[in-house]
């Protein structure tokens, strides 16, 4: 790398780190998204968000959430390749015994002991106290160490010149980013878009709610019948939880 780069470099992140206010988009701070509520009472460990997905619910070909997800963070567009970014992608399990297929949403699954945020230089991948693991654009470098981290490979760069952004979903070319559990509709009481939409579409695949909350919907279902996480071996405690896997 040339001193010319490095010294362009320095002199980023010097600046960032002293503003710490840079917009990503027009009329937008990623500090507001992360942490805005409309009750203007702070984020706490209280509440910790999280996802059941009932795969048996869930049907082959329908990318209901997929294109919800898309809509809502300005995925779609701009003459992207098919393969680029997407914040959910559908994958397709088959056991090789019996021949069985199933469907399964995969995304960021917020862990609790995130690989993402132990590996971050820069404290650009962070985890709120809620439980959402965010990516904050404004200081992220783009070395993709949480990419290679990341053992559900839930998370990808920005290659491109990003345009037409969503105000509610700043995006930035040179950074990393994932599923932010629609964290700009959590923090006003609104349910993520996929969710949304696999309930607009009679499928009921998705249950979101507060897994500290042993009242909540999601809770009551897991302690009912239970859920699973994707590679459970690793101890990460994921916010995400699957059933009929």
């Amino acid at each position: 790398m040339s001193d010319a780069v490095n010294h362009s470099r320095r002199s980023f992140l010097e600046k960032t780190a002293a503003v710490g206010a840079i917009t990503i988009a027009p009329g937008i701070m990623l500090h507001q998204v992360a942490s805005a509520k409309p009750d203007d009472q702070p984020v706490t460990d209280a509440v910790r968000w999280g996802m059941l997905i009932n795969t048996n619910k869930c049907e082959d070909g329908c990318t209901d959430c997929v294109d919800a997800c898309n809509a809502e963070h300005g995925l779609v567009g701009n003459n992207r390749p098919e393969t680029d970014t997407q914040y959910i992608r559908k994958v397709t399990l088959r056991e090789k015994q019996t021949g069985h297929e199933l469907s399964l949403p995969l995304m960021c699954q917020h862990c609790e002991t995130a690989p993402c945020v132990d590996v971050c230089p820069t404290g650009a991948s962070f985890k709120r106290k809620d439980g959402i693991a965010l990516v904050d654009k404004h200081i992220c470098i783009g070395c993709r160490y949480c990419m290679m981290a990341c053992p559900f490979k839930a998370r990808s760069f920005v290659h491109e010149q990003v345009r037409n952004q969503t105000l509610s979903a700043p995006r930035g070319k040179g950074t990393v980013e994932s599923c932010t559990m629609c964290v700009h509709r959590v923090d006003k009481a609104q349910v993520p878009a996929c969710v949304e939409a696999c309930t607009q579409g009679e499928h009921h695949a998705f249950i979101f709610g507060d897994l500290n909350d042993p009242n909540s919907e999601i809770s009551q279902e897991l302690a009912k019948h239970g859920g699973k996480q994707i590679r459970a071996d690793l101890k990460l405690n994921t916010g995400v939880r699957y059933q009929g896997i």
